[in-house]
């Protein structure tokens, strides 16, 4: 009779459970692994022969028998060396090598690469098996040791992590039991002490643009900083993880899980607390920038997610880039689709741009005469395209402050008070939407708009003026009422006023007319 066991699969961010099927026949010696395996998993037989034969153990490939290890269901592609380990067991097991008796393998789902010593490898992904065991009924699940810190984020599922096959062996039979590993809870990772190396406090002047970020950054709005170089555009940007507010375990979880899959998890402490913060340079590819490549593999803009994309030079992205950014920047997931499958990643991040207005970057410096000719600034500024441009919340002028402002002594209004208005109005939408799928206003649909932006008639009418004013479309008039909602929320106001709608205006895209 076959063994059966338990490992997993993993197609972007989905997992589906795979059953390792192994039988030990009498016949010609052979040692064959079906179920459509990729190069990695063929190369198996090697790993498994010599990690056992290293180990005391007769191994398959010098087995005076048949073996054949299936990997069901047969068609679906299995990559990588995460079935060593299940494999390995599946034939000690069926070979009569070894006893059940401390463990509970109907119940279990094993992952592991394994070394030609016998060592178990660490591998990727182990907080999303995790997941899955828990959400299919698994008990338990047997990790690497070095992936025992991130498989026990996860409660509700026994974590059983060894160093090598033979201490695992020795569990399995009940002669040397491994001690669950224990759940691992959340720490506030926020320093409330001093200054942070961005911080609001060093940004001198630019009321304006910092006023925009605390709105952008409390509804979770896109924002584009445009002005000249060396005003403060990157710093702005920067400075806006320090406003940020701590991450819900929840979100804490989707993000370990991205960096889980990227292998980019340290391993003394793999939960991830601090927002990401992603600078990807303006040269970078689609398939880094987006996702995809040869394995399919999240972007900058999934790591990203629940954090900020500053992308400098915005302008400069590839046209590729540039336009593939409209289904993440509309919908929070990025769907890429190539010839070895479809895969769905997350990307709810905030974008912040940073633009010059012309190629030398000085077109309406009151300071600094532009140089460009007319046709380079048309060409440049066509870089971005109007759905783009539509699609980001809040434009921003950062003009160039004077020396005397620059040069003041002391500082500024500090980041840490300003995340406190920050931390006041996500709360504010936290309870608004806490019987919906959205966190905060930037995620608001047409539904969430008419329920929660509903204005008098008459600032209705005064709104209609300035849509047709400045020739807003209607993503832009939806938009302006996301943003005024926002600076109600900051203000603590609970309806929107002319004053919340008149600051949203300023921030909205604008076409002048001869009007």
């Amino acid at each position: 009779m076959p063994s059966k066991l338990y490992s997993v699969t993993r197609q972007g961010m989905e997992t589906q459970t795979i059953e390792v099927e192994v039988d030990v026949t009498s016949g010609l010696h052979s040692f064959s692994i079906v179920g459509l395996p990729d190069k990695a998993v063929e190369e198996s037989k090697e790993r498994i022969s010599s990690a056992l034969k290293n180990k005391g153990f007769k191994a398959p490939r010098h087995f005076s028998r048949r073996v054949i290890i299936n990997l069901a269901p047969a068609d679906i592609k299995k990559e990588g060396g995460i079935y060593d380990l299940p494999m390995a067991l599946g034939f000690l097991l069926d070979s009569d090598q070894v006893k059940i008796k401390g463990q509970n393998l109907e119940k279990t789902l094993i992952v592991g690469e394994l070394g030609l010593d016998g060592k178990i490898r660490p591998i990727k992904g182990v907080i999303l098996y995790t997941i899955h065991a828990k959400e299919v009924g698994f008990t338990n699940i047997i990790v690497p040791a070095e992936n025992k810190k991130e498989a026990s984020l996860i409660r509700g599922v026994e974590v059983i992590a060894a160093n090598d096959i033979k201490e695992l062996i020795a569990h399995i039979e009940g002669r040397k039991p491994i001690k669950p590993a224990q759940p691992k809870k959340l720490k506030s990772a926020r320093n409330a002490g001093e200054l942070f190396e961005h911080d609001f406090a060093y940004i001198k002047g630019q009321e304006s643009a910092k006023k925009a970020m605390e709105v952008a950054v409390a509804g979770g709005h896109n924002i584009m900083f445009q002005g000249p170089p060396g005003t403060g555009k990157t710093m702005l940007a920067r400075s806006a993880s320090t406003i940020m507010p701590p991450m819900s375990y929840k979100e804490a979880l989707e993000v370990t899980k991205i960096e889980s899959v990227c292998r980019r998890l340290p391993s003394n402490n793999p939960l991830v607390q601090k927002r990401p913060f992603r600078a990807p340079h303006h040269t970078s590819s689609e398939a880094a920038v987006i996702g995809g490549g040869a394995k399919l593999q999240p972007g900058e803009i999934t790591r990203a997610h629940r954090g900020i994309l500053f992308i400098d030079e915005f302008p400069e992205l590839h046209r590729n880039v540039l336009e593939s950014l409209r289904q993440p920047l509309e919908e929070g997931s990025i769907m890429i689709a190539r010839a070895r499958g479809v895969v769905e990643y997350p990307a709810q991040f905030m974008l912040i741009a940073a633009a010059n207005p012309c190629p030398c970057g000085y077109l309406g410096d009151k300071s600094r005469a532009c140089s460009c000719t007319t046709g380079s600034i048309t060409r440049y500024q066509r870089k971005l395209s109007g759905p783009i441009a539509d699609r980001i919340d809040l434009h921003v002028q950062v003009p160039r402050q004077k020396f005397k402002k620059i040069s003041s002594k002391g500082t500024e209004e500090p980041s840490k008070e300003v995340a406190k208005r920050v931390a006041i109005a996500r709360k504010v939408q936290l309870e608004r939407f806490k019987n919906s799928s959205i966190n905060l206003n930037s995620e608001m649909k047409i539904k969430h708009i008419k329920k929660y932006c509903h204005l008098p008639d008459k600032l209705n009418k005064m709104l209609g003026q300035a849509v047709e004013k400045y020739r807003l479309s209607a993503r832009g008039y939806h938009s302006s009422l996301k943003v005024a909602r926002t600076v109600a929320d900051l203000s603590q106001d609970t309806d929107i006023s002319w004053r919340h709608l008149a600051l949203a205006l300023q921030y909205a895209k604008r076409e002048k007319t001869e009007i």
